[in-house]
């Protein structure tokens, strides 16, 4: 199956006051965050690029701009199923506000039983997104073959979330997970298993994510086995 590229959006204004920005409106890329853009399109620029997907929210849309501009066969698609978390009643407020909630240490310890208030639960925010990505997935197989590389811009609990689904594990161990801002993470859906590649990587190359020819010249078959010993 093919290879996603999780790509969280560059740094916002939101991220920089320490402000839960949620699915507040106009939030953009600060000055650091446009560069961050640019940064990670010229790493993704060598890539065979099949798709780019993109959630709603204008930070990740800028981001999915900045690395189109590198691929212009491909235009951003949008998909809501990779928007950011419904954080409801919390969105706008300051971290150091919500910290003293008594919801935040279940935020933090138990997350799957958490609802926000007049917003999404952690459960929904990943199924949907898990969903988004492996239908996508299944598309792009289709239409491109087993070895395409796409990439899906979306938030960094979506993406700590899709991690989480990939490596098996509950979604209450997913705070262990870090995912900067302008990094990339990488996982391999196959038959059988997906297999986290990268994870929250903001510095080596992307080359060698593109498949190897086989001794007869074809892309090497996608193989859901894992290799004892490591590769």
């Amino acid at each position: 199956m093919p290879t996603v590229i999780l790509v969280r959006h560059g740094r916002s204004a939101a991220n920089t006051s320490g402000t839960l920005a949620g699915r507040t409106p106009g939030v953009k890329l600060d000055d650091t965050g446009v560069k961050q853009a640019e940064a990670v399109a010229q790493r993704l620029a060598e890539l065979p690029l099949a798709a780019i997907v993109t959630s709603p929210l204008e930070r990740c849309k800028q981001t999915a701009a900045a690395i189109a501009k590198l691929h212009p066969e491909l235009r951003p698609a949008t998909d809501r199923r990779l928007t950011e978390c419904g954080y409801g009643d919390w969105t706008g407020k300051k971290i150091a506000t919500l910290a003293k909630d008594p919801l935040w240490t279940v935020v933090q310890q138990h997350p799957s039983a958490v609802t926000f208030p007049n917003g999404e639960s952690m459960r929904g925010m990943q199924q949907r997104a898990v969903d988004a990505v492996r239908a996508h997935d299944a598309a792009l197989a289709k239409s491109h073959g087993s070895n395409a590389i796409w990439v899906a811009v979306s938030h960094g609990d979506v993406i700590k979330a899709i991690v989480a689904d990939a490596l098996g594990q509950h979604l209450d161990t997913f705070q262990r997970i870090v995912v900067d801002t302008a990094s990339t993470t990488i996982i391999t859906y196959t038959a059988t298993r997906p297999f986290l590649v990268r994870l929250n990587d903001s510095g080596s190359e992307l080359a060698s994510l593109i498949p190897k020819p086989s001794a007869k010249g074809k892309p090497k078959k996608q193989s859901s086995d894992a290799v004892v010993g490591g590769r």
